[in-house]
């Protein structure tokens, strides 16, 4: 019986799997480069990945002939990079929790106004760069939402925030009347929260202490400059600083007790570093950490 229900069960998921990968537009093309993740060809026309690292990165994109770079991060673009090598940088923002109607309205506007090829990113090119990238190409390219969705699955995007999901199951194109309206003023930094400012700077000491921990949780070889206990330290710093924030302070109660777990969380992986004890002990501590930022990122951010 158990193994009927074990075939059964590897039956469903490669089920699954054959659903995703025929319903993937088949323009799809997984690239290689320096200094770019999660890094895609969709179409002749537009491409997907994360924040490109260096001027390495940006050598990759001209060389592919980009012109135009649409970020729906938070963080400040590197404008002055992009410009160095011929690539024009617009900045519209989106969060965990989906692409609001108006954002997305600008998207396509800005896919089909500004140069191609466009190349479409968030911080890692896994969540809300391939949705923002998604939206475009349904609008664009003529995606269904079946064939976005699929291209969500393929590139990672997490289940963990269904906001980015259900853009894509709710997103129709526009008309070309409605696009009209739509202003052709792109910026290259759009103001962001001073909130999600500091939640950007999280999001960063978090993937150092990820690089930290796959090296034992010890300094990575190909990182020197990552101290563990330094980024432990910056990491709780940064809880505690937005603990103490007006911006936090007209939160509600749940929000504010998931970001002192997460504190509290981090304040005791710093405090592991400093007394040095060893990785499987400090393995449960990281693990602590990591479950309070996904709980209030799954509450607060979806």
């Amino acid at each position: 019986m158990i193994l009927v229900i074990l075939l059964m069960s590897l039956s469903a998921q490669s089920h699954a799997a054959d659903s995703i990968s025929n319903s993937v537009p088949p323009t799809i093309e997984p690239l290689k480069a320096q200094g770019i993740e999660n890094f895609y060809k969709l179409s002749d026309r537009f491409y997907s990945g994360s924040a490109p690292e260096g001027d390495a990165a940006f050598a990759e994109l001209q060389k592919l002939g980009i012109k135009t770079i649409i970020t729906v991060d938070g963080a400040k673009p590197d404008a002055d990079t992009a410009r160095r090598f011929g690539i024009r940088y617009v900045h519209l923002p989106i969060g965990y929790d989906g692409v609001p109607s108006a954002q997305a309205l600008r998207l396509v506007k800005a896919a089909e106004t500004l140069p191609e090829p466009i190349y479409v990113h968030c911080h890692h090119g896994q969540h809300r760069g391939p949705a923002g990238a998604a939206v475009i190409c349904m609008a664009v390219e003529g995606w269904t939402p079946a064939e976005a969705e699929s291209w969500l699955h393929l590139v990672g995007t997490s289940t963990n925030y269904p906001g980015l999901y259900r853009s894509v199951e709710r997103f129709r194109p526009p008309s070309p009347d409605v696009l009209k309206k739509v202003s052709s003023d792109f910026p290259e930094k759009s103001p962001v929260s001073p909130l999600a400012d500091v939640m950007i700077e999280v999001d960063g000491r978090f993937d150092h202490l990820k690089l930290i921990k796959k090296a034992g949780y010890k300094t990575p070889s190909n990182h020197p400059d990552l101290e563990p206990a330094q980024e432990a330290l910056m990491l709780d710093e940064l809880f505690k600083e937005l603990l103490r924030s007006p911006t936090v302070e007209n939160r509600p109660a749940a929000f504010k007790l998931k970001l002192s777990e997460a504190e509290r969380a981090a304040d005791a992986l710093h405090q592991s570093f400093v007394s040095g004890i060893s990785a499987s002990d400090t393995d449960p501590i990281f693990q602590k950490m990591d479950n309070a930022c996904t709980a209030c990122h799954k509450a607060y951010r979806n």
